[in-house]
């Protein structure tokens, strides 16, 4: 009986394939061989790109180097001349590891790949997949290997709109393909698995990826035999060229296209090679008055005041910046660069440059949101006293970790509260409130609001809370704008819909989720909104709006961050320096006219005009705040110390007592231009101290007399403030009469100081 049920399974395989071998025959080159075009648009139907023609040139085999013919078969199917057309194992394999949650894998070998790319399509689907199989079994019966491998090698697609291994080679190296040496071949063979992600220029966040594929692919070579081991061993990596985008995509057209792409590929949407097969109508969320209106506001603040041939240093600017609606997580303005065939790496979306202090609000949520306690057992709120001593040890359970960060100037502060300390940016007070909630949390603080949690430098250590992971303004946007709407993480996206011939592709969607608690975020934005209206980050106030926010400094002053909020319209902004021919990141000292560009600067000002000019036509919105105990900025009740001195993290401390430092009066102007919160490290150049400590927030602090005339600085910001010539009248820069920014803020004094990030 089993050997008969047995008998009849076998019977039935061999009538079904000798059936579908039978009726299933090799087609002509589908249409798609000849890629079309994509169409992307704004949220209102207004055209923004059409992606351009097909890069393709087909070469015979022989003028592939034969190392270049050995590191694509390395890379993509090692037996290819000993092997069958297809391999049934390896697709059961790979469908298995497809269904268990392993990742998308093909299973095919280079016969099917090339079917698939010639003659049918990329769609994953049982009937494809069949008419692959078959197709693939009566090619290899009636083609040669060598016929296979050529169309194999013109068909591909390899990045940068580039089909086929001649157009790759010019796209990349700048040569035709056989001049190819063989590390460039390797490199290109490798980008066969994953085209987008492993092109370094555009990507460089990716590059230890792509290194590794590199790898992969030349001791490949070396276990085959195609490469000695000397040889090997002589190879460096060949970083290829920098992209050459099409003139169609110029101004912010391409960045937004390169963007949309990495959206759709990103999320398993679509593939790489399907979509630059064309056709695709993509409705982005993307809203062009607010799109326009970035264009402008960056124009005003740094474009039109770039001089660089009286300050060379100028021509390494860049900008990036990107906006979400926190109501529905969409993108409504993105903003990549100058000019997409200028700058082709997109500052928006780029990850590679640090995030500084913008960092920090991610610590408070966290505390806010495990219930945290500092080192002696009180819980951590916006009016938590810490020691704010520069370069103090921060100290975990058994003593000093082997960290002490500086503060910016190498100012010691004394005694200040988590409010004072975000107001002013203080390292010191946050590398220690990092190390008390637990370096861990905050990584999965920060990861629950949007960051990746693949970003890099995204490390559990104390210095997490000075912002040296590198995420990318769009993934800060996207974690903001969690904050903006009360903790909760919505489904982020730069796509409104995408069809092809009038059929409609699935979008992700997942339902929002309270990534933190609602008290911990608008805690967080109540801090915040002391920030724009008391510290570091003033300018943003040109917005009109009530607003939350926090600068950022990369270390070296290499970028200038302002991220921030309104209850609408969630924004980064972020200043960069880059060698525009070597792309070697460098600083922004003397840039634009400033002797430091700090956040509270060009990118806090771009985010004023451009939120104004947002929300224009809209009602005024106020925070709804649910904000824990303490955070008004006064003791909450008897878990904490009734006195400083109380205090067992400031007894320990050997920072100054209050008074200490500059006398009343003292400026933090470090004019001309903009100072910083404090990089990355805490490095920074010594300029001109402040006194936050007296007549700060212990001696007529915010509960009494605050920002009026007792508050972080003597002279306030409503005595001499901004009605009256600038921020302050003793404190940052202003003066008595009103004016221009440098004379203590804009128009009648609005108080858009740029003294400091």
């Amino acid at each position: 009986m089993v050997l008969g049920a047995f008998l009849t399974g076998a019977l039935v395989l061999i009538c079904g394939f000798v059936a579908g071998y039978m009726l299933v025959h090799i087609p002509p080159a589908n249409a798609t061989a000849v890629a079309q075009s994509n169409v992307y648009f704004y949220k209102d139907g207004t055209q923004i790109a059409r992606d351009g023609e097909v890069n393709r040139e087909n070469v015979e085999l022989a003028q592939v180097p034969s190392t270049v013919q050995h590191a694509v078969l390395a890379a993509e199917d090692r037996d290819f001349y000993t092997e069958r057309a297809v391999d049934p194992l390896a697709m059961v394999r790979a469908g298995w590891n497809t269904l268990t949650g392993k990742g998308k894998q093909s299973g095919s070998t280079i016969t099917q790949q090339y079917v698939k790319n010639y003659y049918l399509g990329q769609e994953q689907t049982v009937t494809r997949k069949v008419k692959e199989f078959f197709i693939s079994i009566k090619l290899d019966r009636e083609q040669s290997k060598r016929d296979i491998l050529k169309g194999y090698l013109n068909t591909s697609y390899f990045g940068r709109n580039a089909y086929g291994i001649q157009a790759a080679a010019m796209a990349y190296y700048g040569k035709d393909v056989g001049e190819l040496d063989t590390a460039e071949g390797a490199y290109l063979a490798s980008l066969l698995n994953a085209p987008s992600a492993y092109d370094v220029t555009t990507h460089p966040e990716n590059r230890p990826a792509a290194l590794a594929r590199w790898n992969y692919v030349v001791d490949g070579m070396v276990e085959r035999q195609w490469l000695t081991v000397a040889e090997r061993s002589a190879m460096a990596f060949p970083t290829p060229q920098t992209a050459r985008p099409a003139t169609g995509l110029s101004g912010q057209r391409g960045y937004i296209v390169q963007a949309v792409e990495d959206y759709l590929t990103g999320n398993g949407i679509i593939d790489d090679n399907t979509l630059a097969r064309g056709g695709y109508r993509i409705t982005t969320t993307l809203e062009k008055p607010k799109q326009d209106a970035f264009i402008r506001a960056v124009d005003e603040h740094v474009h039109s005041r770039r001089d660089e041939k009286q300050r060379p240093v100028d021509r390494n600017v860049r900008v990036g910046g990107a906006a979400i609606d926190p109501s529905n997580g969409k993108v409504v303005a993105l903003y990549g660069g100058i000019d997409y065939t200028r700058q082709y790496v997109n500052n928006a979306t780029r990850r590679d440059y640090q995030v500084g202090s913008t960092f920090k609000p991610f610590v408070l949520a966290a505390a806010v949101d495990h219930g945290s306690q500092t080192r002696d057992g009180r819980r951590i709120t916006p009016a938590t006293v810490y020691d704010g001593t520069d370069r103090r040890q921060v100290v975990g359970s058994y003593g000093p970790v082997g960290y002490a960060p500086e503060n910016e100037d190498n100012y010691s502060y004394g005694r200040i509260t988590v409010r004072t300390a975000t107001d002013e940016s203080v390292n010191s007070v946050y590398a220690q409130m990092a190390q008390d909630v637990g370096p861990a949390r905050v990584r999965e603080t920060a990861v629950a609001l949007g960051i990746p949690a693949h970003t890099p430098d995204l490390t559990a250590y104390p210095s997490i809370a000075l912002g040296v992971a590198t995420a990318s303004v769009l993934d800060m946007a996207k974690a903001y704008a969690t904050l903006a709407n009360h903790g909760r993480h919505g489904t982020y996206s730069i796509v409104e819909s995408i069809s092809k011939g009038g059929e409609e592709l699935g979008l992700p969607e997942a339902p929002s989720r309270q990534a933190i608690s609602r008290e911990a975020a608008d805690t967080t934005t109540s801090v915040l909104q002391s920030v724009v209206s008391n510290g570091t980050g003033a300018a943003a106030r040109s917005a009109g709006r009530p607003a939350a926010g926090k600068t950022g400094t990369a270390e070296d002053d290499k970028a200038a961050w302002f991220a921030g909020y309104t209850p609408d319209l969630a924004t980064v902004v972020a200043v960069m320096g880059q060698d525009p021919d070597t792309g070697v990141q460098k600083p922004l000292y003397g840039a634009l006219g400033h002797s430091r560009v700090g956040g509270g600067g060009p990118s806090a000002r771009i985010w004023g005009q451009f939120t104004a000019a947002a929300l224009e036509d809209t009602e005024v919105s106020y925070f709804d705040l649910e904000t824990e105990e303490g955070a008004d900025g006064e003791l909450p009740s008897s878990r904490y110390p009734s006195s400083p001195e109380e205090s067992e993290d400031e007894e320990e401390s050997e920072g100054p007592e209050e008074g200490d430092g500059p006398q009343d009066g003292a400026t933090a102007s470090l004019s001309p231009g903009d100072g910083t919160d404090g990089p990355a490290t805490g490095r920074s150049p010594t300029l001109p101290g402040r006194d936050p400590a007296t007549g700060g927030p212990a001696n007529g602090g915010a509960g009494s007399g605050g920002a009026t005339t007792g508050g972080m600085r003597p002279g306030g910001s409503t005595n001499g403030g901004p009605a009256n010539g600038g921020a302050d009248s003793a404190g940052r820069r202003g003066s008595t009469g009103g004016g221009g920014e440098d004379s203590g803020g804009q128009g009648d004094g609005l108080g858009v100081f740029t003294d400091r990030l």
